[in-house]
């Protein structure tokens, strides 16, 4: 099917706007434009609490944001690690979507703003995504979750740290996990070119590039030869079984959309229980764009369903 006309027009929205292409941008200039996103995205649906807190991190504090639902606890949890290809964006952009997907599954919603790259490379993002995720599981009391039912989660980079962590945490006998919900990750940043064909099909166009891809993964990995570790590009762990059930949301006109859809397959593959979903119409950000786009809400409908269903067989 075509392109959503409402993802079209917010496309002429954001060309109106005149960022630079990212590549060509600096970091700072990327960083400047993304706050974009908080207009793209609305105001969000109210909540019954909201809260920002400092938690100890390997290297840093890292901030993070807690969403709580109305009703009472203890809750379910969704840790949630925010894309922006490793560099970009913070919490603040990703506020309304959050918002409503903590409505949405009845969780609490932690909302993790690592530590970003270049001037943090790979691994520290995904250090701080797992010792927060950790962090809810083991003071799960101070934010009224059940330490059993906490699921991690992210979208584009955030998915590609959600599912590390989980392969992380299986590797170290860490939380065991919930669930993982992985929305149109990048898992593979070691595929030569034209393994996947949605790279080349959707290379330019849709808002992700695969030119800006290359670029986020310049700027992530501190060395080229750190794309093979399985911490870096999860699809290459040789053994994926034993993992948490898996959610897993792909779009039609993404580049990443082949990768999720192969991750997902071999999750299915290894034994892990596997929803896996392609949105057609849609691009990446899709999650992203809740104040302009009707297929966004639809989303973050599914996904309610989706995540009660796993965490309510917990």
């Amino acid at each position: 099917m075509p392109v959503d006309p409402q993802i079209l027009a917010l496309f002429d929205v954001m060309a109106t706007a005149g960022p630079k292409p990212i590549g060509e941008a600096t970091v700072a200039e990327a960083r400047a434009a993304a706050a974009a996103w908080v207009t793209y995205a609305g105001p969000g649906v109210p909540v019954a609490g909201v809260a920002d807190r400092y938690i100890p991190g390997p290297s840093a504090d890292i901030h993070v944001r807690i969403y709580t639902p109305g009703g009472a606890g203890p809750f379910g949890a969704l840790v949630l690690f925010h894309g922006s290809g490793w560099v970009i964006s913070n919490i603040d952009h990703a506020d309304a979507p959050h918002r409503e997907l903590a409505d949405r599954t009845g969780c609490v919603v932690v909302a993790v703003n690592y530590q970003k790259a270049p001037e943090h490379r790979f691994p520290v993002p995904l250090d701080d995504c797992y010792a927060a995720a950790c962090w809810v599981v083991e003071n799960a009391g101070s934010v009224d979750v059940d330490p059993a039912r906490v699921g991690i989660g992210g979208d584009s980079a955030g998915g590609n740290l959600a599912a590390a962590c989980c392969i992380r945490a299986r590797e170290a006998g860490g939380p065991r996990f919930a669930l993982q919900l992985l929305i149109y990750p990048a898992v593979d940043l070691f595929a030569p070119a034209g393994t996947y064909p949605s790279m080349t099909e959707n290379a330019e166009g849709y808002l992700l590039t695969s030119a800006a891809m290359e670029w986020y993964w310049s700027q992530y990995l501190a060395r080229p030869e750190d794309a093979a570790d399985p911490l870096a590009s999860p699809i290459r762990c040789l053994d994926l079984s034993g993992l948490p059930p898996a959610i897993v949301v792909t779009a039609e006109f993404d580049p990443l959309r082949d990768e999720g859809e192969a991750y997902a397959a071999r999750l299915a593959a290894a034994g892990v229980p596997t929803i896996a979903r392609r949105y057609d119409g849609m691009t990446h950000a899709f999650f992203w764009m809740t104040g302009s786009v009707d297929a966004s809400h639809r989303l973050i409908a599914d996904l309610g369903r989706d995540v009660r269903s796993i965490l309510d067989a917990e």
